[in-house]
Order: C-alpha cells, then sequence, then structure tokens
C-alpha cells in the first residue's frame, strides 16, 4: 500500500501536471481563434478565384495546360502529406498518417512530399529520408504553399511524378477532425466547376471580360488554384489541430482533477490508518508496561 508520502508526492506531481495542460488548453483556445480569423481573410479570395474559374470553364472547349493533361506514363504518384509539427493533440496526426498510408498502399510505390514535422517523421520511418519536407509553423504559410505548389509542379510538368493527392486533416467542429484525401493535379474540370462557393454567387457564363483569351488566363489562374488550393489545406491544418489540442488538453486536465480528488481520498484514509495505528501501538504499549 502506498504511504502518505508517496500519495503526497503523486498529488503534487498531477497538480503540476494539471498546471500545464490547463496552460496549454488557454494557448490553444487563442491560436484556433487566430486560425479561424486567418481562414475568414481568405475566403473571398478563395470564392472569386473559384468564380473566375467557372466563368472560364465555361467560356474555353478546351486548356492547353499541364496541369489538365494527365502526368507522365509509368512515373510514380505522389502524396502530399499535412500535419501538425507538434504532438500532444490526441490522434490529430496518426489518423492523417494512416490515411495517407492507406492511399499509399492502393497506389503502390509513391513519392512522398510532407509538410509538418511529424509528416517528415512518418516518411522517414517508411524509409523515405530525401523525401521533400516543409514545416507547417513558419513564420508565413502563404510562401511555404507557394514553395511547395512549385516543386510539385516542376516534378510534374518534368515527368517525375504522374499525380499528386493532398492528405490533410478536415475541420468538421470544434469535436471533429476527420482526415481527407483529394486530387491535386492533374487537376480536373468537373472540379474546378464544382468548386466551393455559394450557388447564389455564381458569376453566369461569359458575365466577365478578360483581357486576352480566355484560355490565356486560364493557363495563368491555374497555377494560382494549386497555391491557393495547397493554402487552404494548411490553413485547415492548423485550426483543426488547435482544436484536437484544445479537447485533448480538457479531457487532460479533467483527468488530472478526478485522479487528484482520489488520491487525496487514499492519503486521507492512508493518514487516518497512520494515526489509528500509532494510537494502538501506544495502547498496547502502556497495556504491556502497565501504565494506566
Amino acid at each position: 500500500m502506498a504511504t502518505v508520502r508517496d500519495l503526497r508526492d503523486r498529488i503534487k506531481s498531477l497538480k503540476n501536471t494539471q498546471q500545464i495542460t490547463k496552460a496549454m488548453k488557454q494557448v490553444a483556445a487563442a491560436k484556433i481563434r487566430r486560425a479561424e480569423i486567418a481562414q475568414k481573410q481568405a475566403r473571398p479570395y478563395a470564392d472569386t478565384l473559384a468564380e473566375m474559374l467557372r466563368d472560364l470553364m465555361g467560356a474555353v472547349s478546351s486548356v492547353d495546360h499541364s496541369f489538365m493533361k494527365p502526368g507522365k506514363a509509368g512515373a510514380p504518384p505522389a502524396i502530399l502529406l499535412v500535419t501538425a509539427d507538434k504532438g500532444l493533440a490526441g490522434a490529430f496526426n496518426s489518423n492523417a498518417i494512416r490515411a495517407a498510408e492507406q492511399v499509399a498502399r492502393e497506389r503502390g510505390n509513391v513519392a512522398w512530399y510532407t509538410v509538418g514535422n511529424k509528416a517528415r517523421n512518418a516518411v522517414r520511418r517508411l524509409g523515405k529520408p530525401d523525401s521533400p519536407a516543409w514545416v507547417l509553423n513558419a513564420p508565413s504559410k502563404l510562401d511555404t504553399a507557394r514553395d511547395v505548389a512549385r516543386r510539385i509542379s516542376d516534378d510534374f510538368v518534368n515527368g517525375t511524378i504522374s499525380e499528386v493527392t493532398v492528405v490533410s486533416q478536415k475541420l468538421v467542429s470544434m469535436m471533429s477532425q476527420r482526415p481527407e484525401a483529394r486530387k491535386l493535379i492533374p487537376i480536373e474540370s468537373a472540379a474546378l466547376r464544382e468548386a466551393p462557393g455559394d450557388a447564389e454567387r455564381r458569376a453566369p457564363s461569359g458575365s466577365v471580360e478578360f483581357a486576352g483569351s480566355p484560355e490565356f488566363v486560364l493557363s495563368r489562374l491555374l497555377p494560382k488554384y494549386l497555391e491557393f488550393t495547397i493554402y487552404s489545406a494548411l490553413l485547415e491544418t492548423d485550426a483543426a489541430f488547435f482544436a484536437a489540442q484544445l479537447l485533448a488538453m480538457t479531457n487532460a486536465t479533467d483527468n488530472a482533477k478526478k485522479l487528484i480528488d482520489e488520491l487525496t481520498i487514499q492519503m486521507n484514509n492512508a493518514r487516518q490508518a497512520a494515526i489509528t495505528k500509532e494510537l494502538l501501538e501506544i495502547v498496547a504499549g502502556a497495556e504491556a508496561l502497565g501504565v494506566e
């Protein structure tokens, strides 16, 4: 049975842990608000870009752009895996990694691109130490998205890879995050026509005048579409990570409180048992000595 001193040390350790988890909970709550603001600020650009692409796709018969064509035959498919840089968020990172591994098993031998330290470490464990990698918490996520899009575009155009699938976490709600796999390139025209946005706000085909041919403008917008798709995945992963961490730290704080209460009861019982034992020993010693 644990002694009073052992129980007191365990309670002290749990209180220290509870202070850490409570502080991390508050930090996650503050950061998720900033991540949501960043998503809202990027939404008008996403809606406008989607409307322009839909209008252009309705105005052109065909697009002569490498992003709209199948990749080089025989080249391996690629996976862009996006996770967080840190853990302590439950199964957030491991769920995304498992989803990417499932996609890899379906496609056979694949090339890897990773954003986030957890994704980089997971790919290294798979025996791919030289895969291109970026951190999620860079000073500018937009610059990271541009760098990733540039590397992926060059490899696709040069025939190093045949297609790219991005696997990242989708923020369903504050209580739920779900890994999602989406084909990034080659870009399918149906995906552009059904880009996210309210149906009421869709501009009718031909309502926008373009300087130059629609084909020329579309060829310039497709790389921007690729960059912003990756940028949106980074923003959503960031928000989803802090939501998962907030939930994990809330549960950890509550569990620490329950353990502290249970150990406090055990410590009080042990202290009472020790006092009772000492009293019995005093009484027994007095009786043995014949002291009244």
